[in-house]
């Protein structure tokens, strides 16, 4: 029999619902296997007591057969997601013991469906980072390794702790958040399935801020089903949160046919990067020949300024984070230090923030004052929002086009290792978010789906990029290519 914390979401709520498991006993085999995982440094707080109180409570609904499909399913929950009581830091240390009275909405909105949260999640500090090795917590730790080595992996970042949770069965899926691609890239280094939804279909109230017009909060699931059931539940319209749109929450999961007949996908040619491994190159053309099998049209297509979306993002994201961040000064939030003899207050700022954030946070905030500042901000910012205006046209004009999808690699690469890019050059890191920062300019949806290994047996996976608010007929497809790819490996367990 398969252990309980490694069934979907989609077969616990059918055990569940026919009484033969118990949302207790799901949650007891979790937090055992949680705590059993402490090499992989996924969870930075168990939150075991409440656990067993919503379990409990989960079960009452069970038994009253007033039971939504989240109801009983022990979930993980993201740092950068407010929970009542619970410690929130942002993996930094400038929130080192900050416990909000609030709850997200997100989070808010799987309790009221009766779901269960395990504890909370590592992550890259303020979500900046591709392999949470920013985090104050120490990095996540990669349950896949390559084959004949013990070499430690990033599982990415910046939801690098949900990702390595959901791949180890630590829980059943888990809450991530994605601004430039830190729910697709993660999910396709350790084998699982992201869904970054359309900006405005998740409540962003509740949720540390980095970039604003950029970050939305997705699902981080065991397969697509899971992703299309949890959105379900996270998804909703939220008075607290101005840029929260005011759009029915579709069945999900009552659009995933398989049938793709007719569907045209588009394969864009400006993601054919230079220096692209070619397995990453195969990968992609062996998903296109499977969506193809599966009765969609392949059409060619053009996005042009995609070559420009990397800078683009990388002064809007630090711009934005340098006006959210300056409110960690010591005094309304966060960290202070301690004042010295004969210092004044601007000295206690400036140490409180230094001490407070870590280098790759100092590093995005000066770059954002920056590209805000007197002289700069027409050379910098006004000319960035500019090009995202053209990246959001082009896909706008490719849709208008008849194209439903568009098919991506998710990533350059497999997983690499731990301090592997760490004294490299910053902007080596930030290539990873090369085929996914477009898809948050424009604030449309996209998943990634794993569809294969690499040549040392770590996991790939490929994006699909949908129409704005599409998310069921997206899903729709990622559940053809899911189906094709038939990808049932799964990380052997080290830890």
């Amino acid at each position: 029999m398969t252990q309980l914390n490694a069934l979907t979401i989609a077969d616990a709520r059918d055990k569940l619902r026919k009484g033969e498991i118990t949302a207790t006993e799901l949650t007891e085999a979790c937090l055992s296997a949680a705590e059993a995982a402490a090499p992989l440094n996924a969870y930075i707080a168990m939150t075991a007591e409440q656990a067993r109180a919503q379990a409990a409570a989960a079960d009452a609904r069970l038994k009253a057969g007033d039971a939504p499909a989240m109801c009983g399913i022990p979930l993980g929950i993201k740092d950068l997601f407010a929970t009542r009581d619970v410690q929130t830091q942002a993996a930094s240390r400038i929130l080192e013991g900050f416990r909000p009275p609030y709850e997200s909405s997100v989070t808010q909105n799987l309790w009221d469906a009766g779901a269960v949260m395990l504890g909370k999640l590592n992550m890259d500090e303020f979500a900046m980072g591709s392999s949470n090795e920013t985090s104050v917590y120490g990095p996540a730790i990669n349950p896949w390794r390559a084959q004949g080595s013990d070499a430690a992996l990033t599982p990415g970042g910046s939801s690098g702790g949900s990702a390595a949770a959901v791949a180890a069965d630590l829980c059943l899926a888990a809450t991530g958040t994605d601004t430039g691609g830190s729910i697709r890239q993660p999910a396709a280094f350790t084998g699982t399935v992201g869904l970054k939804p359309t900006y405005g279909r998740c409540s962003r109230w509740g949720i540390v801020a980095f970039a604003s017009s950029l970050d939305q909060a997705g699902p981080m699931t065991k397969s697509v089903r899971d992703a299309a059931i949890m959105l379900g539940a996270m998804a909703g319209h939220d008075p607290k949160d101005s840029t929260s749109a005011d759009i029915p929450v579709p069945d999900f999961e009552a659009a995933l046919t398989g049938d793709i007949r007719g569907k045209k996908i588009g394969i864009p040619k400006e993601y054919r990067v230079d220096g692209m491994p070619a397995e990453i190159e195969k990968l992609w053309s062996d998903g296109a020949a499977m969506l193809r099998d599966a009765g969609a049209e392949i059409v060619d297509i053009s996005l042009p300024h995609t070559k420009y979306a990397l800078p683009a993002y990388y002064v809007i994201a630090p711009a934005e984070a340098s006006s959210n961040l300056a409110r960690y000064d010591g005094v309304r939030y966060g960290h202070r230090a301690k004042i010295r003899q004969g210092e004044g207050i601007v000295q206690m700022y400036e140490r409180s923030r230094a001490e407070g954030f870590g280098p790759e946070v100092q590093r995005r905030v000066m770059i954002g004052a920056y590209v805000l500042s007197a002289g700069y901000y027409d050379a910098y910012y006004k000319k960035a929002q500019k090009v995202r205006t053209l990246i959001k046209r082009d896909f706008e004009n490719v849709y208008a086009e008849g194209i439903d999808a568009i098919l991506t690699p998710a990533t350059p690469s497999a997983a690499f290792g731990i301090g592997e890019m760490a004294d490299a050059d910053p902007i080596r890191m930030y290539l990873n978010d090369v085929f996914t920062v477009t898809v948050n300019l424009a604030g449309l949806p996209g998943i990634s789906v794993p569809t294969g290994l690499d040549a040392r047996g770590l996991p790939l996976g490929l994006q699909l990029i949908g129409r704005p608010w599409e998310e069921a007929d997206l899903l729709n497809t990622a559940y053809a290519l899911e189906n094709a790819a038939g990808f049932a490996h799964h990380a052997q367990k080290w830890w």
